[in-house]
């Protein structure tokens, strides 16, 4: 099991910048994630990377977001630009196990969440 702990949320006006940061107890260059989930809505994607460290990003957050990992001390980090009141939400840093099989490598499902930290973004 891998543990993950979220820090950095916090509020913000519009338009303003925030990052996250998420201590891992593993390597965080492949199959990391963050995700956020706004009151009433389920829990969706924001950024993962796959299991060669490439990044994709939501389309609603791409531009503005970017991911970023710091390998001596294994942190994950979030940096948010120009953010909306729509970005309000939790935001959970996730890890998946890697599988590999003869040349191939990919993430499997995300199994190892965080326990969380509230971005507000007042207009």
């Amino acid at each position: 099991q891998v543990h993950l702990a979220e820090s950095g949320g916090g509020s913000v006006q519009a338009g303003g910048s925030l990052s996250l940061s998420c201590e891992v107890s593993r390597d965080t260059s492949y199959c990391m994630g963050w995700f956020r989930q706004a009151p009433g809505k389920v829990r969706g994607r924001v950024v993962v990377t796959n299991a060669y460290g490439t990044p994709t990003y939501a389309a609603s957050v791409r531009g503005r977001f970017t991911i970023s990992h710091e390998h001596a001390q294994n942190i994950l980090y979030l940096h948010m630009n120009n953010l909306t009141p729509g970005d309000t939400a939790i935001y959970y840093c996730a890890a998946a196990d890697l599988a590999q099989f003869g040349g191939s490598r990919w993430c499997k499902e995300y199994n190892s969440w965080g326990q969380g930290t509230q971005v507000t973004v007042s207009s």
